[in-house]
Order: C-alpha cells, then sequence, then structure tokens
C-alpha cells in the first residue's frame, strides 16, 4: 500500500478565521473539488458535493458559509451544514453529512492527505 499522498493547498495565513476557500484537486489524486473552513475551533475541509443533489455548495467562488458565517449553506436549495463535522441540520438532507476530508497545518502550510490509489 502507497503512503498517503499530501497536497499543499495554501498558506494558514491567507485563510482568514471566519472565512471558506474552495480549491480545485480535480488533477490530483483525490480528483475532485474540495473547500475549506477556517474558524476558532480549527480548519475544516470537505468535498465541494451536496449530499442532496451532488452539485456544488458554494453560490459564488469560495463563498460556503451562510450570512451569519456560523454554518455552510448549499446555494441550490440553502440547506445549512455544522461547520466542525459538515451535518446537515436544515433543509431536504437533514441528518446527511458532507463528505470530509482529511486537513492539517505543515510548516504553516495548510495541506489535505490523500490516499494514493493502489497500483494494478
Amino acid at each position: 500500500m502507497m503512503p498517503p499522498q499530501i497536497i499543499e493547498l495554501c498558506r494558514l495565513e491567507t485563510l482568514a478565521e471566519g472565512s471558506s476557500r474552495g480549491f480545485d484537486l480535480s488533477a490530483s489524486a483525490l480528483r475532485d473539488n474540495i473547500f475549506v473552513v477556517r474558524t476558532g475551533a480549527g480548519v475544516f475541509a470537505y468535498r465541494n458535493c451536496c449530499p442532496h443533489t451532488g452539485g456544488p455548495l458554494d453560490w459564488v467562488p469560495n463563498r460556503f458559509l451562510n450570512l451569519e458565517g456560523d454554518l455552510i449553506q448549499c446555494a441550490t436549495h440553502a440547506a445549512l451544514f455544522r461547520i466542525e463535522d459538515g451535518l446537515c441540520i436544515a433543509g431536504p438532507c437533514v441528518g446527511q453529512s458532507l463528505s470530509a476530508v482529511n486537513v492539517s497545518v505543515r510548516a504553516q502550510r495548510l495541506c489535505v492527505s490523500v490516499e494514493a490509489p493502489d497500483e494494478p
């Protein structure tokens, strides 16, 4: 089994507390788009895919949060998800969750860890 691939997203300082940002990792081993949210509790990352529609969550680029900035909001049907665990608490997909992505800070850089696919 191959070790996980570490993908550097950005310097942590470029992601302000209370903000969100999307990243296109479709050319990486993850083969997907993700977004991160930074709060006082930490940094959380999810696949940019609504569990109800399968569509992206951002209503404009890098805008994943509701107006209050305390929940993730789906642009398609306004479903609301908790930032800390991705659980839907309002909308048509209540009880479903966003798909989390492993995120860490290494030398002040925000990184995701992706399991490398096994060689055929």
